[in-house]
């Protein structure tokens, strides 16, 4: 006994998946990667492990979060990937690097990474996501982050909301005025954590404008008021600019998605190039899709969104059984065929049994075969 409890133990973080949750899982990215096809985003497929050097060649914070091994064959490092965006990007920049653009892509895989997060303690699970590369108009975010949420919507997950950030709008602040924010960590934290008075204390001739930004988080409508009475410098005024362009684009397309604003995020995995943005369900405190704007293998405007399936799948009510019969030993393929037809799950008996509405009990069955009609197993 103690051998097999043993044998059940995995490392924290990782889990096997059963019946019937497996199964529901992959349906759910089905109907995901359905939608995304709908709209002309074609399917690939990296692979789960690969050198090194090109998985993270683009990754910024990525590297921490990768698990690393020696191929013993080319005796180069190799890694598993922690996520699948930076891949979809080689492949569009190399294989794909001849077919025309705006590239759209979409994918589905499980990732791996070194540590899970207080909001996803999980180290492996499922993303589903798409890529669309070569379009640099603020069309293209419009549309990643109206897709994601129509994905969620046709799984039945409502009251969906999108947090919008501007990753690079602290540090152009900064730059402009002569603030090095990476000699200045605090300064940094304590905008993560809106603390106005260490950043009036730390910001130097940054501070006003940071203080003002702190102001600026919240509800779109006041948050875009506030952030545009802000006299900005020149480049932090262009992501401004995109911002707005964003939103309108988004109500045009889904006027009923409910948007706030946080200028000051700073959070990820560092790549990102402009606007980012995380989606919300009302009832659900995880986030369940990421996604923003990034240079594809550090040449080519990108926009992505990726959708965390464990996430999701939390949202939904979860599978519904299927309606399961035991078909004796011996039963016509015809008649198997046409009980699937009626959206049966046939269990096929393997042998004679005494009882067969006892041996459909054992086995899950809800029904049993008998004189070629389903009766009840009860």
């Amino acid at each position: 006994m103690n051998d097999l409890i043993n044998r059940a133990l995995l490392p924290t973080g990782l889990r096997d998946m059963l019946p019937p949750d497996a199964a529901y899982e992959a349906d759910v990215v089905h109907c995901v990667m359905d939608v995304f096809a709908a709209h002309g985003y074609e399917r690939v497929k990296p692979p789960l492990i690969e050198f090194e050097d090109s998985l993270l060649a683009d990754a910024g914070a990525l590297s921490a979060q990768t698990f690393r091994v020696m191929d013993p064959q080319a005796q180069r490092m190799m890694g598993v990937r922690p996520d699948m965006t930076p891949q979809i990007a080689r492949i569009a920049t190399t294989r794909l690097h001849h077919a025309p653009r705006p590239l759209r892509l979409s994918y589905a895989g499980q990732v791996l990474r070194v540590k899970g997060t207080q909001l996803r303690p999980e180290r492996q699970f499922a993303q589903a996501g798409l890529e669309l590369i070569g379009a640099e108009g603020p069309a293209a975010d419009v549309e990643a982050v109206t897709l994601a949420a129509a994905a969620l919507r046709t799984l039945g997950i409502a009251d969906l909301s999108v947090d919008l950030g501007l990753p690079r709008l602290v540090p152009l602040i900064c730059e402009a005025l002569g603030v090095d924010l990476a000699a200045l960590p605090d300064l940094a934290a304590a905008l993560d954590h809106k603390d106005v008075s260490v950043v009036a204390a730390l910001g130097g001739a940054a501070a006003p404008l940071l203080g003002a930004l702190l102001q600026a988080c919240g509800p779109i409508d006041a948050a875009l008021e506030t952030l545009s009475a802000l006299d900005l410098p020149e480049a932090a005024a262009e992501e401004r600019a995109r911002l707005q362009a964003i939103v309108a684009g988004i109500r045009a397309t889904a006027p009923d998605l409910q948007l706030t604003l946080d200028p000051v995020e700073n959070r990820g995995f560092a790549y990102h190039t402009g606007v980012v943005f995380t989606l919300f369900a009302r009832h659900l405190g995880a986030e369940l899709a990421y996604g923003g704007r990034y240079l594809a293998a550090g040449r080519e405007p990108a926009v992505g969104a990726t959708l965390f399936m464990d996430s999701v799948l939390a949202a939904l009510p979860g599978p519904t059984p299927p309606r399961r019969i035991y078909v004796p030993l011996g039963t016509e393929p015809s008649v198997v065929a046409h009980l699937q037809q009626q959206n049966f799950v046939t269990i096929a008996g393997l042998a004679p049994v005494a009882d067969a509405r006892a041996e459909a009990r054992r086995l899950g069955c809800g029904d049993v075969l008998m004189a070629g009609a389903p009766v009840s197993a009860k």
